[in-house]
């Protein structure tokens, strides 16, 4: 299950009580939208994305306005097909508060050797514009959601200590 597709502005979802397509800025990701047709609340995207360009990828990291937790992954991957159902747990749960993308490194492989995978299935945690932490394996949803919260949380006490 996707939640959308990325284009070089946002993440382009389908009102599910209209069935207009939609447009999530980048930048306003944490934010409450409307759909531009019946004015309806949009729900945030709560299952990964597939990443289909790395420029689209290259937009959204920068300028994304929630953490971006990228799952490195190949069709062939028997560890990378066991963690995707806990990566829809975990964007279910999170929905509005992170985005989860899916980067095929078979089809992207210079996102794999630009950022050095050397293992898959690899997540990443993008905030700020870059790269916050990183584990590689396949973990169940609790482990995840406990990982993404310590990098968040630990970049964010950095942050704090830097401006103090």
């Amino acid at each position: 299950m996707v939640a959308g597709e990325l284009d070089d502005r946002g993440v382009v979802t389908v009102c599910p009580a209209c069935g207009q397509k939609n447009r999530l800025a980048y930048a306003r990701l944490g934010d409450t939208s409307r759909c531009g047709q019946c004015k309806r609340e949009l729900p945030p995207p709560a299952a990964p994305v597939e990443v289909a360009r790395s420029a689209d990828f290259d937009r959204l990291v920068a300028s994304a306005s929630v953490p971006v937790v990228v799952d490195y992954w190949a069709p062939w991957c028997g560890p990378c097909r066991m963690v995707a159902p806990e990566l829809q747990k975990v964007a279910a749960r999170q929905a509005g508060r992170m985005l989860i993308v899916k980067v095929n490194t078979d089809v992207l492989a210079d996102l794999g050797e630009r950022f050095q995978i050397r293992s898959i299935p690899t997540l990443a945690v993008f905030a700020g514009g870059r790269e916050i932490a990183r584990t590689a394996g396949a973990r169940p949803a609790a482990e995840i959601e406990a990982f993404i919260a310590n990098a968040v949380s630990s970049t964010g006490t950095r942050e704090r200590e830097t401006h103090a």
